[in-house]
């Protein structure tokens, strides 16, 4: 029996290898100055993608819709109230 034989009923694990990922605030920023480039309020459309999920909010200008997108929302609601929170000396 060959050796490949043996391992046919072992599963092998697939990790796939992490990109050089950036920071929630690398990408915030990006696309926050990429938001004011085209004229928009960075703030306003923002809090439009986190509130509806909806990637319209967020410019192509730049490549920022799809730079957001490398963030879960949740993760991000996340950073932005924990540092809030932080900055403000409540947690």
């Amino acid at each position: 029996m060959r050796n490949e034989d043996n391992n046919i009923n072992k599963t092998v694990m697939f990790e796939p290898q992490k990109e050089d990922s950036k920071s929630i605030k690398e990408i915030l920023e990006a696309v926050y100055n990429l938001l004011e480039e085209k004229g928009y309020k960075p703030v306003n459309q923002i809090i439009g993608y986190i509130l509806s999920d909806d990637p319209t909010y967020i410019t192509s200008h730049g490549n920022a819709r799809n730079i957001i997108r490398q963030i879960d929302r949740d993760d991000l609601l996340e950073e932005l109230l924990e540092f809030y929170l932080k900055e403000n000396k409540i947690k």
